[in-house]
């Protein structure tokens, strides 16, 4: 496995061999798109703050998560479960959501989702363990993979956005869904997740131009 996504030396060296591969990824690398490594804190936070957005307005998911992170000190599994379900529903969790951070809580105690091997691994044997938990589900779990492992070859490929901007990058008549997104991600082999990272800030840049919200 390539190096983590923890300094922009790494980025930078994704970024060049991305654009070694694809004429595409050259373009907007000429073109001035400038991905970003944002990352979140791994292990069960992390995984948590990915659930607690799921579904919701990024306003919605941080006051959520700024409610949830109050009462969850230390922000441990053992200490999820302790938490009643009145006060995670008064932190505005819904009823779906405790139950898939109860289920992810009990496999990490349990030993059965390793998290914090979960950097040693292959993106896609990683992405298999998360997506066996019920409630985690691909794109949770390539989420979690990128921004808060730094995984460089986790891909999203279900992610709307990214999938809008492979649309406008590649020249596409309709948007590619996750298989067919997923299909033309292997050329990026093993940078997929600096490509998101790229398509992602093309789709901010695109909208800006255009003076829309990204």
């Amino acid at each position: 496995m390539a190096t983590l996504l923890e300094t922009d030396a790494v980025l930078k060296r994704g970024l060049t061999a991305l654009a070694k591969a694809d004429p595409v990824m050259a373009r907007l690398k000429a073109d001035g798109v400038t991905p970003q490594l944002r990352k979140r804190p791994p292990g069960f936070e992390g995984l948590a703050w990915i659930v607690v957005g799921q579904q919701v307005s990024t306003a919605s998911a941080a006051a959520i998560w700024g409610r949830l992170r109050a009462i969850l000190e230390p922000p441990t599994p053992q200490r999820f479960l302790d938490l009643s379900d009145e006060d995670l529903r008064a932190a505005g969790l819904s009823a779906g959501k405790v139950r898939t951070l109860r289920t992810v809580a009990t496999e990490i105690i349990d030993g059965r989702l390793p998290l914090a091997d979960l950097p040693g691994f292959p993106a896609d044997e990683a992405h298999n363990l998360l997506t066996r938990v019920k409630g985690i589900g691909p794109w949770t779990a390539d989420i979690y993979l990128l921004f808060c492992l730094g995984h460089p070859d986790a891909f999203p490929g279900g992610d709307l956005a990214v999938q809008e901007a492979a649309r406008l990058a590649y020249g596409l008549e309709q948007r590619p869904d996750a298989k067919a997104l997923n299909a033309l991600a292997e050329r990026w082999r093993p940078w997929r997740g600096v490509a998101a990272k790229v398509l992602w800030a093309h789709y901010r840049m695109v909208k800006a131009r255009e003076g829309a919200p990204a």
